[in-house]
């Protein structure tokens, strides 16, 4: 039985933009002398902004006040996203979704610009799509306040939704908003306590009873 909502990450669970958000932040690193650490994207996966920058500040002696380092950062991201792709089977399982008239809405730690330019390039444009963004939260991952947003939103009660996540930032967001969770990792691993674990699109699929 499909669920009544489904709620998606955008970066890595939906759309295959990890590795651009990996490039643009080794860009920003690399531009104000600060050799990127081996471990860089396990350290910042599903991580908003503002932590990287804290980061990158207490870790790595970042100088740069936030608004100069996250435009270095950006610029390089904006210049590259009409590139994105989603993710392999992942607008398969959105579009399957939007037919059966499950409602849906974007989930994101990422800021709204880059939340907006990432739809755009993988063609989710659609009159009164909800998304939720850093931007429109007090509190980001893996606070629940953007899943209950979502909620609120689309009018779904939590405990008939389902989120989709790929990082365990996001997926403990979902648990604690009270969501039935699938951690979707891009590579197998054990999931956080509670998460529904998918290895494979089609496992997505069968845990949202589209099989």
């Amino acid at each position: 039985m499909t669920p009544k909502a489904v709620y998606w990450d955008m970066d890595g669970t939906l759309i295959d933009s990890e590795p651009l958000h990996d490039e643009a932040l080794v860009s920003a690193m690399r531009s104000v002398g600060i050799a990127p650490p081996a471990d860089l994207h396990e350290r910042v996966l599903g991580i908003a902004a503002w932590p990287v920058y804290e980061m990158m500040r207490d870790e790595f002696g970042l100088k740069l006040p936030y608004d100069d380092w996250i435009r270095r950062k950006y610029s390089y991201y904006l210049e590259h996203a009409p590139r994105l792709k989603p993710r392999p089977g992942a607008l398969e399982i959105f579009r399957d979704l939007q037919r059966l008239g499950v409602a849906q809405a974007i989930v994101s730690n990422s800021d709204r610009l880059i939340v907006d330019a990432n739809l755009r390039a993988v063609g989710i444009v659609e009159p009164g799509f909800k998304t939720v963004s850093r931007n429109d939260v007090a509190e980001g991952k893996p606070h629940p306040e953007p899943f209950l947003r979502a909620a609120w939103l689309t009018g779904i009660d939590p405990a008939d939704t389902f989120v989709m996540e790929d990082s365990f930032t996001g997926s403990r967001a979902g648990l604690a908003a009270g969501m039935r969770t699938i951690f979707w990792p891009e590579r197998p691993m054990k999931g956080p306590e509670g998460a529904l674990v998918a290895a494979t699109a089609e496992d997505v699929r069968r845990l949202l009873g589209l099989l």
